[in-house]
């Protein structure tokens, strides 16, 4: 690396002493190419200030003289950085994206697994340039998000999620379904105590009842009431191609860890949740703790949003009911099982 002093007797050699630029190299080892540019550059700017004189810009001139050697190292190559390296860290972004997949999401390597990896391996790396190349590789083959417009009546995003409840005094982990239209953010949420089939079901009818219409699509992650084969193009279970026939409507399943496809829901799930269980959340039954979310999303439901002309989900809603498929009498969601009686004249059912 070329110093200011450097650069300093380069100058002063070609000027005072008339040193040829050969006679300059054999004298301080800089090569004749870098000699030659510093020279030149002195000469030119000598010149500008020169001619220049008091009305140019003699400050920047005079920095141009004075300042020290300054290199451009966007195009510099790592000099750590091997092939070999990159390969490697490829090979173990390639497996978290394998992982990701395949359900294993929490045993992904991070940065610093990757680093002690390549160290165990006997690579003599840094963790920062590890970083940084996990970086750029990263932003080479990033996403882009494109944000959707649905037309009214077209599509509504269906989820699960857990509400912490106290029930008439025990606590109790209940499931929230919620259904969120893709046209206005129109909410409507319940209450369950699991996500078997028949509560899925049941969530549906009761959303369609309260609509007194039907979405032309709805759109799920890959929870197991709703898909029955995960492996290569997914399979839906009897019951969702059950619903889906008596109630005339598409589906449409998500990506593999791809939440963004059905964001409005992803969203919504934490804001209604956090919206209705952060000031109450100690209910007599659960009737009344499914009452209560039910009035709280009627309460959202009823603010403006400005990102939509000022103009409230059920608002939008309302425009939006011609275009949804006609209502049908709520879907008989029971399930007919077969039990054996045993010796105490009782019967199972799922365990319990």
């Amino acid at each position: 690396m070329i110093t200011l002093l450097d650069k300093q007797k380069i100058i002063l050699k070609h000027l005072h002493d008339g040193k040829s630029q050969r006679g300059i190299q054999r004298e301080t080892g800089i090569s004749r190419k870098t000699i030659r540019k510093y020279i030149k550059e002195y000469e030119v700017t000598k010149a500008k200030l020169l001619e220049e004189g008091e009305t140019g810009s003699k400050e920047e001139l005079t920095q141009n003289i004075v300042g020290k050697p300054g290199y451009n190292g966007s195009n510099r190559k790592k000099k750590k950085l091997t092939q070999a390296m990159l390969e490697k860290i490829k090979h173990y972004l390639e497996e978290n994206r394998h992982k990701r997949e395949t359900g294993k999401a929490k045993q992904q390597k991070k940065k610093i697994d990757i680093y002690d990896a390549l160290v165990y391996e006997g690579f003599d790396i840094s963790y920062p340039t590890v970083c940084n190349t996990i970086r750029s590789l990263e932003q080479v083959n990033r996403e882009v998000f494109i944000k959707q417009e649905y037309a009214l009546g077209e599509a509504c995003e269906f989820d699960w999620c857990e509400a912490k409840l106290t029930i008439a005094g025990q606590k109790m982990t209940l499931q929230m379904s919620l259904f969120v239209n893709a046209s206005g953010d129109y909410r409507y949420a319940d209450l369950f105590y699991n996500q078997k089939t028949e509560s899925f079901l049941e969530a549906h009818a009761d959303f369609f009842e309260h609509l007194q219409g039907v979405y032309r699509t709805m759109i799920y992650d890959n929870t197991k009431v709703a898909v029955k084969k995960f492996v290569g193009e997914k399979e839906p279970t009897e019951a969702m191609l059950n619903l889906s026939l008596y109630y005339g409507f598409h589906f449409r399943f998500c990506n593999a860890y791809a939440g963004w496809e059905k964001g409005r829901v992803e969203r919504s799930v934490e804001y209604v949740r956090r919206k209705a269980f952060s000031h109450r959340d100690e209910f007599d039954s659960l009737e009344e703790a499914r009452a209560y979310l039910q009035a709280v999303c009627e309460r959202l439901n009823q603010q403006e949003q400005p990102a939509r002309d000022h103009k409230s989900a059920q608002a939008i809603l309302e425009e939006e009911r011609p275009y949804l498929l006609p209502s049908m009498p709520k879907y008989d969601t029971a399930r007919v099982t077969e039990a054996r009686v045993d010796k105490y004249s009782t019967i199972c059912i799922d365990s319990c």
